[in-house]
């Protein structure tokens, strides 16, 4: 999709909005999160996890519709809004961090089968995986890392 704009974010006051964003995508795709588990991971995304990131928001018409955070040489986090998954946002929030940071890294969670086949469509491998998350919750992790960065 051409009309997909990728601006910097720098402003907290967006962040609500990205938190429903992550809410609506992560309860679409992680079907392996109870609702509980979406509940504890959910005051933490506004809170904690983005501001400790370098963010990009996705807009078409003017409408964030997606966003990515990263941090050093890794991506931290990619949520799209589930009104707007397969239209490109994903694919272009990807290639405007791999065009900055070309030896991206990131951690998928392995079950969620979309996103891993996502990153390897677009040139990752796994490299390593984990039994658990960043949090301690066992939630297995697959580490990934762009062909570049792999070579």
């Amino acid at each position: 999709m051409s009309n997909i704009e990728i601006v910097s974010c720098h402003d907290p006051a967006e962040f609500p909005a990205l938190a429903r964003i992550w809410r609506r995508s992560v309860e679409s795709t992680h079907v392996f999160l109870t609702h509980e588990d979406i509940a504890f991971y959910a005051p933490k995304v506004a809170d904690s996890y983005l501001p400790a990131v370098k963010l990009r928001i996705a807009r078409i018409g003017g409408r964030t519709v997606g966003f990515s955070g990263t941090d050093g040489n890794k991506l931290e986090m990619l949520f799209i809004d589930d009104n707007y998954r397969g239209l490109g946002v994903g694919g272009a929030l990807l290639g405007e961090a791999l065009d900055r940071i070309p030896r991206l890294e990131l951690d998928v969670n392995e079950q969620n089968p979309d996103a891993v086949a996502f990153y390897r469509r677009h040139g990752f491998v796994i490299v390593g995986r984990s039994e658990i998350d960043a949090d301690g919750r066992p939630f297995p992790l697959l580490h990934m890392v762009s062909c570049a960065a792999s070579t």
